[in-house]
C-alpha cells in the first residue's frame, strides 16, 4: 500500500506537468514555463492586428475617394498624415509577433507555412514604406514595387492558411480552429482570384470592394490564430497552474 501511495501522486503530477499539450497547454513545457517575452507575443500580436485594422478604417473615413473603386494603397497616398502606412506596418509587425508566438508554443507552423507568413509580413512592411501613385496617375517604379509586394502579400497568407489546415487538424491543441482557418483560407483564395480578374480583364470594376473583402478574410485568419494563441498561452496555462497547485495542496 505504501508503494502505491507514493507512486500515484508522482504519476499524476508528471501527467499534469509533462502532458499539457494533450489538454490544451503549451507543448513540451510545464504550465507557466514560457518566458515572459514569449507569453507577451500573443497579446502583442492580437493588439497590433486589431489596432492596425482600426487605423486603416479610421484613416479612410475623412477621404473623398470612393472605397468601392479605390484600393487601400491609393487611399494611403491621399492620406497626408501617414496613418494608413503606419497601420499597415503595425499589422505587419503584429504578424511577426504572431509567428514568434506560434513557434514558442510549438504550433505546427515550421517549414513552408512559416516562410509564407514571413513573406506576408515582409511584403506588407515594404508596401507600407514604398507608396503607390495616386489614383489615375501613371505608375512609377516605386508604384510597381508596391504592386508586386502587394501581390506577394495577397497570395502568401491564404496559401499559408491552406497549408496549416491539415497540420492544425492533427494537433489536439489547434484542432478546434482548423475548420475556421480552412474557411478563411478558402475565402482568401477566392478573393485572390476575384481581385486578379477585376484588376486585369475586369478594368478595376469595384476593385476597392473586392480588395477589402480579401483583406478582411486575411486579417480574420490572423485574428483567429492570434486569439487562439492567447487562449493556449494564457487561459489554458492559468487553468493548469491552478489545477496543479490544488493537486499539490491536496
Amino acid at each position: 500500500m505504501t508503494g502505491v501511495t507514493e507512486e500515484l501522486p508522482a504519476t499524476e503530477a508528471d501527467a499534469d506537468v509533462e502532458g499539457p499539450r494533450a489538454r490544451g497547454g503549451v507543448a513540451g513545457r510545464p504550465a507557466g514555463g514560457l518566458p515572459a517575452g514569449s507569453r507577451a507575443y500573443p497579446l502583442v500580436a492580437l493588439a497590433a492586428i486589431v489596432s492596425g485594422v482600426a487605423g486603416i478604417g479610421f484613416a479612410q473615413l475623412d477621404s473623398d475617394l470612393n472605397p468601392l473603386h479605390v484600393t487601400v494603397s491609393e487611399y494611403a497616398v491621399a492620406d497626408r498624415g501617414g496613418v494608413t502606412e503606419v497601420a499597415m506596418a503595425v499589422v505587419a509587425l503584429g504578424s511577426l509577433a504572431l509567428l514568434a508566438g506560434l513557434r514558442s508554443v510549438g504550433a505546427p507552423v515550421r517549414g513552408m507555412p512559416e516562410r509564407l507568413l514571413l513573406v506576408w509580413s515582409g511584403a506588407l512592411l515594404v508596401a507600407a514604406a514604398v507608396p503607390t501613385t495616386p489614383f489615375g496617375a501613371d505608375p512609377t517604379f516605386a508604384a510597381q514595387v508596391h504592386q508586386y509586394v502587394s501581390i506577394a502579400a495577397f497570395v502568401s497568407l491564404p496559401a499559408a492558411g491552406a497549408l496549416l489546415v491539415p497540420r492544425l487538424a492533427r494537433d489536439p491543441v489547434w484542432r478546434p480552429v482548423a475548420r475556421v482557418v480552412e474557411w478563411l483560407a478558402l475565402a482568401g483564395g477566392l478573393g485572390v482570384l476575384a481581385i486578379t480578374y477585376v484588376a486585369l480583364p475586369g478594368e478595376r470594376v469595384m476593385i476597392g470592394l473586392v480588395e477589402r473583402a480579401l483583406l478582411g478574410a486575411e486579417v480574420a485568419l490572423l485574428a483567429v490564430l492570434a486569439a487562439w494563441l492567447v487562449r493556449v498561452v494564457w487561459v489554458s496555462t492559468t487553468v493548469k497552474i491552478t489545477t496543479y497547485h490544488r493537486f499539490i495542496a491536496s
